[in-house]
């Protein structure tokens, strides 16, 4: 099946993650060995259209982007993530969205599992007062977070960020860093990395 109409959700800026994919469907393409043509076969699309993602031209869909993640045996999120800053901030409505071609359907990459990697996911709520300030956790631990409800200060103590509800952010945990509920019964999921 040529998957030749691909999109990108169009509220967010298109480049944000083509030139990741088209990146990531070069390097890994040569990791296996592969022709182009190879891979468009056995992903079930057009060489064209492969060659379009590979060059940072085409808009590929959530179907397409399983379908040779699949073929190149990676995680989906491996083809779409574009290398983090340390500290990453992806307000709601703004992340990186693959669009389906068969359903009103957007998924959102805000971070993907590093190998070898273990992830502990805390549901955090929280009244206005005083700020939750952490010590440095363990060397390499990363935190993830995504607003429920409410508006909080969040991150490096030095320097926070104000979020609202769907909005992410991730920072490195093995530095001071603070929550602060600035709405009553703020709420958040939390994600922490440890290597």
């Amino acid at each position: 099946m040529d998957r030749s109409t691909d999109r990108v959700n169009p509220v967010t800026p298109p480049s944000a993650p083509i030139a990741a994919i088209a990146a990531s469907l070069q390097r890994e393409r040569k990791r296996i060995g592969l022709s182009l043509a190879e891979v468009a076969r056995r992903a079930g699309i057009a060489k064209s259209t492969l060659s379009q993602l590979e060059s940072g031209t085409g808009n590929p869909s959530v179907e397409t982007l399983w379908a040779l993640s699949v073929t190149l045996d990676v995680p989906f999120a491996q083809l779409v993530e574009p290398v983090r800053p340390r500290v990453q901030l992806i307000r709601a409505g703004e992340g990186p969205g693959i669009s389906s071609d068969t359903a009103d359907y957007v998924a959102t990459l805000l971070a993907s599992c590093p190998p070898n990697v273990r992830r502990d996911i805390y549901l955090i709520n929280a009244q206005v007062g005083v700020p939750r300030r952490s010590d440095p956790h363990s060397p390499g631990v990363i935190e993830h977070l995504v607003m429920s409800a409410g508006r909080a200060m969040v991150g490096p103590i030095e320097e926070p960020i104000e979020l609202h509800p769907g909005d992410y952010i991730s920072y490195p945990a093995d530095i001071a860093h603070t929550f602060e509920a600035l709405d009553p019964n703020t709420s958040a999921v939390l994600i922490s990395e440890h290597s």
